[in-house]
């Protein structure tokens, strides 16, 4: 059976640049589009983060004002009943990348807070890469990118072809202003080839291994490219 494993961040905020703190966390949507589809799909999935502390849904995405009536209920029947599952992540730190065909990072701002700086995040990326195993990542979850670093100090990323959400979609979003930094500019920067598609539009980039969805429009096709990759 195919194995997945899905890594949430642990934040519940995000630093700002001023020091205060924006209540943060996983971005519902793009957990639950990857999930269920891999679940429709007949996979294992496992679900992990720093500490095997619990996720914290980003309250916005929960938010009918702000996703809309529909998504906001099925957002929360799905988060409802799966809710021991994402009550118990495994310990990040005690991962075997082995045993997984995949490794997943949702968004939203938590990765930026935790994930693009975790250790034992950049050690079961840079093992996943290393045995060719598929790697995907959506909205902000490639910050957890970030954290990789082979044995010379090197980011293994550099030079292959990535999206994340677009600096234009954060400022968009009304959270460019006050951010310590910008996920896409900092992509650039380390060296990714980074490509992006129209703001809140599905868009998926496909580099070998590394699968990577621009913003939570996109975590549904992105989850229909990894099935497709694993299969």
């Amino acid at each position: 059976m195919t194995h997945i494993l899905i890594v949430l961040s642990a934040a519940d905020t995000w630093t700002r640049a001023d020091g205060s703190l924006y209540d943060s966390g996983v971005w519902a949507q793009e957990f639950v589009d990857i999930d269920e589809a891999f679940m429709r799909a007949g996979f294992r999935v496992d679900l992990a983060s720093p500490g095997g502390v619990v996720p914290t849904m980003d309250r916005r995405s929960l938010d009918p004002d702000v996703v809309g009536d529909d998504m906001a209920e099925r957002m929360r029947a799905y988060l409802d009943r799966h809710a021991e599952r994402i009550a118990h992540p495994l310990v990040l730190a005690a991962i075997d990348t082995g045993a997984y065909d995949a490794v997943v990072v949702p968004g939203g701002h938590g990765p930026v807070e935790d994930l693009y700086k975790d250790p034992d995040m950049g050690r079961v990326l840079v093992e996943a890469d290393r045995a060719g195993k598929v790697i995907a990542a959506v909205c902000h979850g490639p910050a957890a990118l970030l954290a990789a670093r082979d044995e010379k100090g090197r980011w293994p990323f550099a030079g292959r072809k990535m999206t994340a959400l677009s600096d234009e979609e954060e400022i968009e979003f009304g959270t460019a202003e006050n951010a310590p930094w910008l996920l896409a500019d900092t992509l650039r920067k380390r060296g990714a080839v980074f490509e992006q598609g129209p703001n809140w539009r599905a868009h998926v980039v496909k580099d070998g291994n590394l699968l990577t969805g621009q913003n939570p429009q996109s975590s549904a096709s992105l989850a229909e490219v990894v099935i497709a990759a694993l299969r």
